[in-house]
């Protein structure tokens, strides 16, 4: 049963930030070794411009995904599970996702970088919600950098250029700003390698890693499956998937968009004089077992009613039913399974 929600990083774990530098810099020295320029394709996010004299070495854009936004300070990270602990949960804005990652050359540090960008973000209008300057327990940087602490030397060159960082020169932040046509969030990481890291990399001085979410509802892109599709999947599966069935996160109000879906329903159901139909309400698992079930099944009853008082099916030919998140068609740890899994079947009863 498909609707919005107000976004996956998945993320990309936060302060967690730091664990990026692992899988990304051996991308980066090589583009560095093949052109001193930005990385081709790449551009500036007009959100935020870059620090003077900065290269992009590491550009991703997503049109849509969920980022998880660290706001307080990090408590703990599980290195067999991968999740990491805050005093308060991380924030989780969804919307278009832009990352950038810029490397300032020579003496410059971290922390000038970090102040630069701070002071940028202010002066555009947003607000600091962490700063790892101002947080006593981000001083103790072995406690974000633990999980890689036992790990022992491997010949990737990633481990060994990770291992090159300036610790104490690691700065994290996330900002915030109010816009009516959707808010903006910028978590942004720099850090720093000195000269007696030189032999690691091409060139010493800052990385700033700079992620842009501009938040925004998914866009529905699914196509209406037609009354004859629907007799098709119903003769040959005994049921047919539907996801142009619209709703709001939790609410079981059916939106002005589902029209073209529900006429396709009734017309299957006017050419077929004797089918008759449960209207099964399918949830994602987010929310929790009662909810998701009340929830379905409020959606599958607001279905049955558009039906019987939009098209004149009569009642005694639908029965609605939820189910929750009990018959998943994909993985609920990702967005993309979420929204597979938010759907209306249509069974013949």
């Amino acid at each position: 049963m498909k609707h919005s929600r107000s976004h996956s990083l998945s993320a990309f774990g936060r302060i967690g930030r730091v664990l990026l530098l692992l899988p990304l810099i051996v991308f980066f020295c090589s583009a560095n070794d093949l052109s001193a320029a930005d990385l081709p394709g790449s551009k500036d996010n007009p959100q935020l411009k870059r620090f003077a004299g900065s290269e992009i070495v590491g550009y991703q854009v997503k049109n849509f995904d969920e980022y998880e936004l660290q706001t307080s300070t990090f408590m703990r990270y599980s290195f067999n599970t991968r999740k990491r602990e805050f005093a308060k949960p991380p924030l989780k804005p969804e919307g278009k996702l832009t990352r950038i990652w810029y490397e300032a050359a020579g003496d410059t540090g971290s922390l000038e970088v970090y102040r630069n960008y701070l002071n940028e973000l202010r002066s555009k209008g947003f607000v600091i919600l962490y700063d790892s300057r101002k947080d006593p327990a981000a001083t103790k940087w072995t406690n974000y950098l633990a999980p890689f602490g036992d790990l022992k030397p491997r010949t990737s060159r990633s481990h060994y250029i990770f291992f090159a960082a300036d610790k104490e020169g690691i700065c994290v932040a996330s900002a915030k700003k109010s816009r009516p046509e959707g808010d903006v969030y910028v978590y942004l990481t720099v850090v720093e390698w000195g000269k007696d890291e030189a032999v690691y990399k091409a060139k010493r001085g800052a990385y700033a890693a700079v992620d842009i979410i501009e938040t925004r509802p998914m866009q529905q892109k699914m196509v209406t499956v037609s009354a004859d599709q629907m007799s098709q999947s119903i003769a040959s599966t005994g049921r047919v998937s539907l996801y142009g069935i619209y709703f709001d996160t939790n609410r079981s109000e059916i939106k002005p968009a589902s029209k073209p879906a529900l006429a396709e329903i009734a017309k299957l159901l006017k050419k077929q004089p004797t089918l008759n139909l449960h209207v099964v309400g399918h949830t994602d698992n987010v929310g929790g077992y009662a909810f998701n079930m009340a929830l379905s099944k409020r959606r599958a009853d607001a279905v049955v009613g558009a039906l019987q008082n939009e098209f004149g099916i009569p009642a005694s030919r639908l029965t609605a039913n939820g189910v929750g998140n009990l018959a998943p068609v994909a993985s609920n740890t990702t967005e993309a399974g979420r929204a597979k899994n938010r759907r209306v079947e249509l069974v013949p009863r």
